[in-house]
């Protein structure tokens, strides 16, 4: 089969309007976000999440019904990478992470009832909400190993346990909680999904976690990654997200288009800091010439392209597969783009500091939050390390032992030699 990433003319007429209006209006908003607080940036990015409205292109990620387009990954992709040149792109368009994600939990799991309560009101962006996953005594990449509970109780379930790095729990109006509700079962089958209020009784928030990323704590601002205890927190039974025991499954549809999403974005992310690194080389004078003509920095730009080339054509890949044969049979593509796509991001971005001296290592250009959005990205929806574990355990499925033969078996070596031995043979005898 073909692999085909073409889009039609009118949909390529809108990501050139994309690109402009992210860097246009988007851009200039991230030199002024500190200043803005939650409440400001939320009033200044109204305005724009209208006109992309306008557009057709929220929520772009939900099917028509849902109030977005039903685009599928390869075009999904194709907005993510402009989505990524900025960290507030995707909010302008209805589409950050974990309200993306989570919309789609709810979009394929939800009641009615739930999709009335939660659903919609987080597509029109009057609530927003949190991904409570993982723990801190247990491996982050093996959500079979979760211990937080969540025990029947007559028609209530009640949930104990300890979360962290649920993106935006401090700020968030409902949660989305893994539990196990089964612990005798299959690993995969142990765990349920939950759906609710974040100021439900026992749900203790207790602070937003400085990062690399985030140094500093910024506890009720937008993107914190929260750390929760959950006690003794009485839910009702229509609080239970799709079937008993489906966690497990209902979140690896959530994280599969999730990580084509993110490889795109890092891929705008790449080609901004390559432009910088580009415009920096033929600009910046050093030792009799400018830094472009020096050979490093010509090999940098010639491998950071090579690199990012691959990335977006692995990436494609992977989208146009999950959108012809489904996200099962695009695993193994998906876990060689997460890990594959973390390290080109990470190599352009520092390369692209890098020529910059000082000043790329300074605050004044963005390339030093660049740096460390680059190292978390190898963190990011399971550890490099786990997808190349993925990816070689599928590959060595498709292959068998060789057979040992119970009997010697000549050598190749061996076998020349006998060979040339009888030909040696029968040429002597005929003279």
């Amino acid at each position: 089969m073909a692999w085909d990433f073409s889009t039609e003319p009118e949909f390529e007429a809108q990501l050139e309007w994309m690109r402009t209006f992210v860097r246009e209006q988007v851009w200039p908003i991230e030199t002024v976000f500190d200043e803005l607080g939650d409440a400001g940036f939320r009033r200044a990015i109204a305005p724009l999440q209208e006109q992309v409205k306008a557009r057709g292109l929220w929520a772009a990620h939900l099917p028509p019904d849902l109030g977005g387009q039903g685009f599928g990954q390869v075009k999904l992709g194709l907005m993510h990478e402009i989505l990524g040149s900025s960290p507030f792109a995707p909010a302008v368009f209805g589409n950050a992470a974990p309200d993306s994600g989570n919309s789609e939990v709810l979009a394929l799991a939800g009641s009615p009832d739930q999709k009335e309560r939660y659903l919609y009101p987080l597509l029109a962006g009057d609530l927003r909400s949190a991904f409570s996953m993982t723990e801190p005594e247990t491996a982050g990449s093996d959500p079979t190993l979760l211990q937080t509970r969540a025990v029947q109780d007559g028609d209530d379930w009640v949930i104990n346990g300890h979360k962290w790095f649920s993106t935006n729990g401090s700020v968030a109006d409902f949660l989305i909680v893994m539990a196990v509700t089964d612990p005798e079962a299959k690993p995969h089958q142990r765990a349920s999904m939950f759906v609710l209020a974040a100021d439900t009784p026992g749900v203790r928030i207790v602070r937003d976690i400085p990062t690399m990323e985030h140094p500093q704590e910024h506890f009720g601002r937008y993107g914190g990654h929260s750390e929760i205890y959950y006690e003794d927190v009485r839910v009702p039974g229509d609080a239970l997200l799709g079937a008993r025991g489906a966690g497990f499954l209902i979140a690896q549809q959530r994280l599969g288009p999730g990580r084509i999403h993110h490889c795109m974005r890092w891929l705008g992310v790449s080609r901004r800091a390559f432009d910088m690194l580009c415009e920096r080389a033929v600009s910046r004078y050093a030792f009799g010439s400018n830094l472009g003509d020096k050979q490093t920095v010509q090999n940098w730009i010639a491998d950071s392209l090579a690199q990012m080339q691959a990335a977006r054509l692995m990436t494609l890949h992977a989208a146009w597969k999950m959108d012809t044969e489904g996200a099962a049979a695009a695993r193994t593509e998906i876990s060689l783009i997460k890990f594959y796509g973390a390290g080109v991001l990470f190599d352009v971005v520092d390369r692209a500091l890098q020529i910059h001296g000082a000043l790329g290592y300074s605050t004044d250009l963005p390339l030093e939050q660049m740096y460390r959005y680059a190292r978390a990205a190898r963190l990011y929806d399971g550890a490099d390390e786990v997808h190349r574990q993925s990816v070689a355990r599928q590959v060595l499925r498709g292959y068998e032992p060789h057979e040992v033969p119970s009997e010697h078996v000549p050598t190749r070596r061996e076998a020349a030699r006998r060979q040339f031995a009888e030909l040696l043979e029968a040429v002597t005898s005929n003279d």
